[in-house]
């Protein structure tokens, strides 16, 4: 196994000086030099072979004694200096301090085919940022993190990505509840792959540490390497870096929404400055469609990271990095008019996707009325927001409508006559809307169907996998990730994934809400 090594990030940014593994403060750098933690007994139980085909690693050698021992930490891989980086965030709408990666190791960069990954194990050991921690995963956040991570990116939804899924052999102590009840999990370890791992938190730690000097090497290393169509570092150019992240962000954004996807943890140190999907915690996709849904139990009294309230969030961490970029750009009004424009973005683009997602592709006046009662009548009773948009593509009229979106009800009683007639009256004016469309309804239910999943990761399924691998047994892990490769085919075969969450799982641990500990 030969890969075209590159280390831009380790030789561009300042190192610590201190070379172990004490919890410290880790100030005047960008990141620290670390080794992973040798484990018991590891055992590679799924690789992503199309994402080590974007590594240069050919199928056989993910089969291999080395692969093994790279990707779960037993190995450092030949002139490679792991590392893990100094971070700091914003955590629930409050400064946190320095955060940093404490229980993620970057391993390396690999170059292939013009491409620039970083390549970085999560679960592999402590840190000097790993606070009171282990700097260890468990298995169910493990899968959770690599069947999620490949799902988004087959949904087309920004992401970072994943390349395996490994068991250590150790034992992992977790309170999964926090209730004061820890019990020994089975250890797990991901490899994670993105172009990037920078974070708002990254350029905030030294904006709050009036540590100027980092802060600009940090930018002008990102411009370079991520954003060099926008030409050398400048006062004018770092303005036009914020506004380009501003908007990777709202795209993002835009996506989790279209799918129904929920981060649950949105602090300024899970953000991307490349608007991906980072850092797969207490996520999960909507079941009944509802804007007040947060997966997360830390978050269920404020549910500052409800579904309704992702973009409103974005915005608010986009304010985070705009102070952060502050002393090295000086000047507040053309930061304020970015974030002025993307609330004007924001809403223009939730428009056009909601229209996209029931089929219009021409301009009417009513069309955010019509949006805005379909929301509102999706709120009437409990109601399945995959089934449902994917139901609707197969819309003819509107006798038929209410039929047609039966399958995505939770409740049947609960469908009142009062609940038929506000959905009759809005199936009538979407067939008056439709009809001033010039697209055929073959073609409309195409179009549909491209941006309506059929089948995403509830979490009740990663659940059932989970349990599963908790045995020994992988085979639901492959089925799904199989299963989810291909999110918006018809997929005859697998017609038990498209289904409403099933009854037992309401309020199962794991399959409803779900707290940060992993």
């Amino acid at each position: 196994m030969k890969l075209n090594i590159k280390n831009s990030f380790t030789t561009e940014n300042l190192a610590d000086s201190i070379l172990d593994t004490t919890r410290r403060q880790v100030t005047e750098a960008v990141f620290s030099f670390v080794t992973p933690k040798k484990t018991k007994a590891p055992k590679v139980v799924h690789v992503s072979q199309e994402m080590a085909a974007d590594l240069g690693i050919d199928e056989k050698e993910t089969e291999s004694e080395l692969f093994k021992n790279i990707f779960t930490g037993n190995e450092v891989y030949p002139n490679t200096t792991p590392f893990a980086m100094c971070y700091g965030g914003h955590q629930f709408g409050h400064w946190a301090g320095q955060l940093g990666d404490g229980r993620a190791i970057n391993l390396f960069e690999i170059e292939h085919q013009n491409k620039n990954w970083k390549v970085q194990l999560k679960g592999a050991g402590e840190t000097p940022y790993s606070r009171t921690a282990d700097g260890l995963a468990v298995l169910r956040s493990s899968v959770r993190e690599y069947l999620c991570s490949e799902a988004m990116f087959h949904l087309g939804v920004p992401t970072t990505r994943a390349l395996s899924l490994s068991i250590s052999g150790d034992e992992v102590l977790r309170d999964v509840l926090y209730d004061g009840n820890p019990a020994y999990e089975k250890g797990a370890i991901v490899t994670r792959i993105s172009p990037s791992f920078l974070r708002f938190g990254n350029f905030e730690i030294f904006s709050v540490r009036k540590d100027i000097k980092n802060l600009k090497r940090l930018v002008d290393y990102a411009l370079k390497h991520h954003f060099s169509h926008l030409g050398a570092p400048s006062k004018e150019n770092y303005i036009h870096f914020f506004k380009a992240i501003s908007e990777r962000t709202l795209e993002m954004i835009i996506h989790w929404q279209r799918v129904g996807f929920v981060h649950g943890v949105m602090n300024t140190d899970n953000m991307s400055i490349l608007g991906l999907t980072i850092d797969f915690g207490p996520y999960g996709w909507l079941e009944g469609f509802d804007f007040g849904w947060t997966p997360n139990t830390t978050d269920r009294e404020h549910k500052r990271y409800r579904f309704g309230n992702q973009s409103n969030i974005g915005l608010w961490n986009l304010y985070q990095l705009a102070n952060a970029l502050y002393p090295i750009i000086e000047e507040a009004a053309p930061l304020e008019a970015i974030l002025e424009q993307h609330k004007v973005d924001f809403e223009q683009q939730y428009l056009q996707m909601m229209k996209s997602k029931i089929g219009l592709f021409s301009e009417e006046d009513n069309d955010l009325e019509l949006i805005q009662s379909l929301e509102d009548n999706l709120q009437l009773v409990e109601t399945d927001m995959t089934l449902f948009f994917r139901n609707l593509s197969r819309f003819t009229d509107e006798k038929s409508g209410l039929k047609l979106i039966e399958e995505s009800f939770y409740n049947l009683e609960a469908i009142t006559k009062e609940v038929k007639d506000k959905w009759a009256f809005w199936f009538l004016n979407y067939e008056v809307r439709l009809q001033q469309e010039s697209t055929l309804s073959s073609e409309r239910e195409e179009k549909m169907n491209a941006v309506n999943p059929k089948y995403v990761l509830r979490n009740y399924m990663s659940q059932m996998a989970i349990d599963e691998a908790d045995k020994g047994n992988y085979t639901l892990i492959d089925e799904l990730f199989e299963l989810l490769k291909r999110p918006y085919d018809a997929q005859p075969e697998n017609e038990k994934w498209f289904a409403k969450r099933p009854e037992w799982a309401r309020n199962k641990v794991g399959c409803s809400m779900l707290s940060c500990s992993s």
